[in-house]
């Protein structure tokens, strides 16, 4: 199930540009456009389901596995001290897009996490670049 006007699943389908780094038949990662950090990543099931009450429960596990892989590479690409993982349900809890999405976020010793009105746009060009690096580990994490 697809929903034309969600930005995710327009990513989904290939027809919104982004920086790809796992795809599978049910899931897809790509890089986050207003990153934390580098290395910052998006998890979403291909099928369109506004949040963590709309997915059904087999469809949320095999999100999770593939969060999971992700965040083994992300952590290894970058070199991240940690690893935050988030998921928002609603606008009160600053989901913005709204097709269930899981946040990969590296971190590092003394790191403050900023609120979103604070993080920018980063250049196609670095996504592509740490998108790159990131794809290189997933050898050692795909199930």
């Amino acid at each position: 199930m697809i929903n034309e006007s969600c930005e995710f699943c327009r990513v989904a389908k290939r027809e919104v540009e982004s920086s790809v780094v796992f795809e599978d038949e049910r899931t897809m990662a790509f890089m986050d456009i207003r990153p934390v950090n580098d290395g910052h990543t998006l998890v979403i099931p291909k099928a369109h389901y506004e949040n963590i009450y709309d997915i059904p429960d087999d469809e949320v596990a095999y999100l999770y596995r593939t969060v999971k892989m992700v965040a083994g590479a992300v952590r290894e690409a970058v070199k991240a001290e940690g690893i935050s993982i988030t998921q928002h349900n609603g606008r009160a809890a600053l989901q913005r897009v709204f097709h269930m999405h899981v946040h990969v976020i590296p971190r590092y010793e003394g790191q403050r996490f900023p609120r979103p009105d604070e993080l920018s746009v980063a250049r196609r060009e670095k996504l592509e670049e740490t998108a790159t690096r990131i794809r290189r580990y997933f050898g050692r994490f795909v199930r």
